[in-house]
């Protein structure tokens, strides 16, 4: 399996020998191998500590759900936060916080295939959502109408990833080893831009805005737009590490792990399109 961009699915066990981790190996793999060479005929004996192969409705439904629990604790974190203002810096810090805590949990202790887990990044990350659009709606951008905004950031995430599905579908864009390198470099790249940026802020260079990255100006227009291109590809390396899973017959329980990988790129690239819109609200 290629390696991914995204942290979540690389700490996901691999495929090996034709199998996937302990699974597809000795006489499950036999058996698997014989049920497709004649389904109606071949006999399992009953087995114990082995859960069916993961498939692409297995995918759907646990994305769904945890995108449903995201979506529901998100709408009451702003509604909270519209009532009392003073919410949205503990919602802000505890929804980020927990849910990068939850994500590194997950990844270094392979628990990502955890529902609780999952679910519990999902709650967190709801929090964080819901109080951050209220700030960008109501706070940087004074005056703009808030519905709008966070809906044409949501459509856009929605679009860019079905976009991006498509894409992957009809192989416009291959994903290679040579592709996931650039991605990955592109990441690391971004991630070190924004802590300089950040740093040198805080020294008050550029007049506070360090290198204008988060300005609002030109620069910081062409970043936003350089952020969500880079974001919309890491999910063809997604979709990639996700077939290459299913085609390699991964537990049913990994789809967790797969919807909590997409659930990180999908929250990713929601605040860079809400960043992009409050840029040009502002103007």
């Amino acid at each position: 399996m290629r390696e991914t961009s995204n942290p979540v699915f690389r700490s996901l066990p691999k495929q090996q020998q034709g199998g996937y981790a302990q699974f597809g190996t000795g006489v499950a793999g036999a058996q698997q191998v014989a049920y497709q060479a004649d389904p109606y005929t071949t006999q399992y004996p009953p087995q114990t500590g082995v859960s069916r192969p993961m498939t692409i409705d297995d995918v759907v439904t646990k994305t769904g759900i945890t995108l449903a629990v995201l979506s529901v604790v998100a709408v009451i974190s702003y509604f909270l936060v519209s009532a009392n203002l003073a919410l949205a810096t503990p919602f802000t810090l505890v929804g980020a916080l927990g849910g990068l805590a939850l994500v590194l949990v997950a990844t270094f202790g392979r628990k990502q295939d955890n529902p609780a887990i999952v679910l519990s990044y999902a709650a967190l990350e709801g929090l964080f959502v819901g109080a951050v659009s209220f700030i960008f709606a109501n706070v940087v951008v004074s005056g703009a109408n808030a519905g709008v905004m966070i809906s044409q950031a949501v459509l856009g995430t929605i679009g860019v990833f079905f976009g991006m599905l498509v894409v992957y579908k009809t192989g416009a864009i291959r994903v290679t080893p040579k592709f996931t390198r650039m991605i990955v470099a592109g990441m690391v790249g971004v991630l070190v831009l924004i802590l300089g940026n950040f740093v040198l802020a805080m020294f008050g260079v550029g007049g506070g805005d360090g290198l204008g990255l988060r300005s609002g100006g030109p620069i910081a227009i062409a970043f936003s737009l350089f952020v969500i291109a880079l974001a919309a590809f890491s999910f063809l390396i997604d979709f990639d590490a996700a077939d290459q899973m299913i085609r390699a017959g991964a537990p049913e329980k990994a789809a967790w792990g797969v919807a909590l990988g997409l659930t990180v790129t999908l929250v990713w690239l929601y605040l860079e399109i809400l960043r992009l819109l409050s840029y040009f609200q502002s103007r």
